[in-house]
């Protein structure tokens, strides 16, 4: 594909959690940074159940879930339809980060974005497993493309994490292939192929991941390894500045390139609704905000 830096700063991204034997509580822990365009609004909605017979994603219809749609709360990008991170009714989390591979995005035509496959994901499952099954068959059935920048054509591939209350998955993707691996214990990923059978085929050659992904990536995996996990040191690590040099943290400032736009960490106990917290802008001066899953917006994330 094209330049190599230009692969690399496009929908950038750190997701992490921590299953229940990892944290303090013995509760599923789950974190997400999301990098855009300094610029660009992102709006926390509860999206409730519904019924449809046609789903219109960001840019292609599909057929509807059989039956209601599971509500959830999520951070959506205001111009795009799917969204970057977000919480369902049935306790399961999810987010996505931009990877590149040896498959070139650009020529494929718009279908489901990685961010449309998230929100599908808390929209289609009650599980994490259900929500491998959903991406999977997604991708299958209607192929990914598209733009993941308003009036760019910047078209991505997608690394998934999912997350429920007893397990949780990485989904990597190169075009319609991918692959999926069970969270053992701890899992971070960011802007780049993790899975090992994966990352040996799929791994973008030129991509500058000794740079600009891996001390991020780096960072994530030293706090999780970190035990036991607290949703106070997944919510410290979002507010950080490690992980890279000239803007490129955890916590991002790249002056008119990215910038940490939205972030959440969420809670996910057995057997009670999830907790979750989101705030919009960057997390090193914004407020996490409490937010209910099923209840009306704050008034500090509102608007």
């Amino acid at each position: 594909m094209g330049a190599s830096v230009a692969a690399t700063v496009d929908g950038v991204c750190d997701v992490l959690c921590a299953l229940g034997p990892a944290t303090a509580d013995g509760v599923t822990l789950f974190a997400k940074n999301s990098d855009r365009p300094p610029h660009e609004v992102q709006v926390v909605e509860w999206q409730p159940p519904r019924r449809e017979a046609v789903t219109a994603t960001t840019y292609l219809s599909i057929p509807g879930r059989a039956g209601e749609t599971v509500g959830f709360v999520g951070s959506r990008p205001a111009w795009m339809w799917g969204v970057e991170h977000g919480v369902n009714e049935a306790g399961v989390a999810a987010g996505n980060a931009t990877i590149y591979t040896t498959l070139d995005p650009r020529p494929f035509p718009d279908a489901l974005t990685g961010m449309d496959l998230v929100r599908l994901c808390l929209e289609r499952a009650i599980t994490a497993a259900e929500a491998v099954e959903v991406v999977g068959a997604l991708l299958e059935g209607h192929g990914q493309g598209g733009s993941g920048h308003a009036g760019e054509h910047r078209p991505y591939w997608s690394s998934l994490l999912v997350a429920d209350p007893t397990a949780a998955f990485v989904v990597e993707t190169s075009g319609a292939t991918w692959a999926a691996e069970a969270v053992e214990r701890t899992r971070a990923i960011s802007n780049r192929t993790t899975i090992a059978a994966f990352d040996a085929e799929h791994r973008h050659p030129r991509q500058p991941t000794d740079t600009l992904v891996d001390p991020r990536l780096d960072a994530s995996r030293a706090v999780l390894a970190h035990e036991p996990v607290t949703a106070g040191s997944l919510e410290a690590h979002l507010r950080s500045h490690v992980g890279g040099s000239d803007g490129w943290t955890v916590c991002m400032h790249v002056d008119g390139v990215e910038a940490t736009t939205a972030s959440m960490v969420a809670e996910l106990p057995a057997g009670a609704p999830p907790r979750a917290r989101f705030s919009t802008g960057s997390p090193c001066t914004a407020a996490l905000v409490p937010v209910e899953v099923g209840a009306p917006i704050p008034a500090a994330l509102a608007g």
